[in-house]
């Protein structure tokens, strides 16, 4: 997953190390470079931030997830989904001491935002599941909920079977499903009466004036007053 004959694959390979080592909330960038044995000016060029590395991290296990997937033809969507997101858990598996002491590190991380969802939307690609549109952001904002909850779990789960990872997985796709069901009923609903409104709004005018307006015909005289 992550490539040390780089400079950028160390200073990850070193974060990790670290974290496993010590509380994600104590290591320095000033750490990381020295376990890298990376200079702390070309750190600074590679890394702004502890927030930048785990946003890396995050697209090197995206990039691993995406190259062990495999689609089965016929396969549920929702049945690709749940095998995608246990691939993920099987690339974080090395790396779970270091990931529990950033889990715990605290506080939310505005940086991180955009990397998270942008895991998700290609989970989802992964999947062969729409995430275009308003209803693509729905999912990928759904997904994202599923996954830091079951991430939770995963973090506990010392069962080398992973029972209740999976557990909590497919309960919380399935509850997902059906949220999403109602979501895009919803706004089905929504779509249609914006395309019938102007019409309707027009009916509705001409009924509370007595009816639709009646323009006098051709060369006929407007009556006078």
């Amino acid at each position: 997953m992550i490539d040390q004959s780089t400079p950028k694959g160390r200073v990850l390979a070193a974060a990790l190390a670290c974290a496993a080592r010590q509380s994600w909330a104590e290591v320095s960038l000033a750490d990381i470079a020295g376990q890298a044995k990376v200079p702390l000016g070309e750190m600074r060029d590679l890394f702004s931030s502890k927030s930048a590395i785990i946003a890396e991290l995050l697209r090197a296990v995206d990039r691993e997830v995406l190259n062990r997937i495999d689609k089965v033809q016929g396969q549920e969507k929702r049945d690709l989904l749940f095998d995608v997101l246990m691939t993920r858990f099987d690339v974080l598996a090395p790396h779970k001491a270091a990931l529990k002491s950033m889990a715990q590190a605290g506080g939310a991380d505005l940086a991180l935002a955009g990397p998270l969802l942008a895991s998700q939307h290609w989970m989802l690609q992964a999947a062969g599941i729409d995430t275009s549109g308003p209803g693509g952001a729905l999912r990928v904002a759904g997904l994202a909920g599923v996954y830091a909850s079951v991430f939770r779990t995963w973090l506990e789960d010392d069962d080398p079977g992973q029972a209740r990872t999976m557990a909590a997985l497919d309960r919380r796709l399935r509850r997902g499903e059906r949220t999403l069901r109602q979501v895009d009923g919803v706004a089905s609903a929504v779509r249609q009466f914006a395309t019938a409104a102007p019409d309707f709004l027009k009916r509705l005018g001409e009924a509370a004036r007595g009816g639709p307006r009646r323009e006098p015909a051709s060369g006929a005289e407007e009556p006078k007053t």
